[in-house]
């Protein structure tokens, strides 16, 4: 695949202030940490709620504008799964993307040679926009998942909390993945990941995109759903489609036919993604500064989940019962696969932005 690197390079090198762009965009949609929310703000309000709705599971709106009801927590370890960041409390999602990612991460272990995996964010209890971190994730069909392996023994609440990226790129080549880090069962996870007909969508870094654009020789059916973001190169970000009987959900645009190898990629290692926006015409009025999103600007319905009366406690929405996470803790963590072994226990925090030439 021709991409035009050197002339990529050629232009960069002419950009004093491509640091200064990339800064933002490399931080991806974990990294992106935002000013403080004013108090009546949708953020400040869906972030301040502890605890899911009683009733049922329902979707609300659009994927980064809506929230959900009668979400269930995935539990915080389970025989092929940890979750991290217990106290951000995103660990909530619609029942079809929890029971997901426990199929998944048992698939992972059985057909990916993955010892588990390092679940992320997934939602906030009744969704709705967060603090930081995401633009999406508000309507829990949103997952992201480590490239970390699981490690052989549970981790402390301290460790989930501490516990820095690993990034699969280079630190000094422009969107390249390291030869060093990447493994072969990373790239079966993503595209076992990938097979699930209700997943839609994976957001991966554009390299890693590239990477199995060049190397996978397996079935190629699913690559199309590999979607190239900046960010994206410590963890990978599924997203399901809107169940079914989920009215009030607003279904994404489907995936373009194709493996997804072609220009749409090549944007990505263009200087376009990182030039700087046009000025404005002379005579025309600056553009509004962006305001806070506020609850008015969600579908109507969010302003009911907030009023909603919660579930007794979160053991009582614990996905496969309130006795759950007690009992899942005590299963023995799976032993680690052979060709992860002697990597590195963490890494650089994630940064993809091009080094100024």
């Amino acid at each position: 695949m021709a991409f035009g690197f050197a002339q990529a390079f050629r232009t960069f090198g002419k950009l004093a202030i491509a640091g200064a762009i990339g800064a933002g965009l490399a931080a991806g949609d974990v990294g992106a940490e935002q000013k403080t929310p004013s108090p009546g703000s949708a953020k400040a309000l869906f972030a301040g709620i502890s605890l899911p709705t009683q009733g049922p599971a329902q979707p609300i709106g659009f994927y980064a504008k809506g929230c959900m009801t009668g979400a269930v927590a995935l539990p915080t370890d389970g025989p092929t799964w940890q979750a991290m960041r217990l106290s951000r409390n995103r660990r909530w999602g619609n029942p079809a993307m929890i029971a997901l990612l426990e199929r998944f991460s048992q698939d992972a272990v059985k057909y990916a040679g993955w010892p588990g995996i390092l679940v992320g964010d997934v939602a906030q209890p009744r969704g709705g926009p967060m603090l930081n971190g995401h633009s999406s994730h508000q309507i829990g069909l949103d997952a992201d998942i480590w490239f970390t392996p699981m490690p052989a023994r549970r981790m402390t609440a301290e460790e989930r909390e501490d516990l820095p990226f690993t990034s699969m790129l280079q630190k000094d080549k422009f969107l390249t993945v390291n030869p060093k880090v990447w493994t072969e069962s990373r790239a079966r996870l993503l595209m076992l990941a990938a097979s699930y007909p209700e997943v839609e969508r994976i957001f991966v870094n554009p390299a890693i995109k590239k990477k199995m654009c060049d190397t996978w020789t397996g079935d190629r059916t699913n690559l199309g759903k590999l979607r190239p973001i900046y960010g994206h190169d410590s963890h990978f970000h599924i997203r399901i489609k809107c169940p079914l009987g989920a009215a009030g959900c607003t279904p994404q645009a489907p995936v373009p036919a194709g493996d997804g190898c072609d220009k749409s990629l090549a944007y990505w290692f263009t200087p376009a993604p990182w030039a700087p926006p046009k000025p404005p015409k002379p005579g025309a009025k600056p553009p509004k500064p962006p305001r806070e999103m506020m609850v008015s600007d969600l579908p109507k319905a969010c302003a009911a989940v907030l009023d909603a009366a919660s579930v007794a406690s979160m053991q009582a929405a614990t996905y496969g019962g309130p006795s759950a996470a007690s009992a899942l803790a005590a299963v023995p963590a799976a032993a680690p696969a052979d060709d992860d072994e002697g990597l590195p226990d963490v890494g650089p925090l994630p940064n993809d932005k091009p080094a100024v030439q």
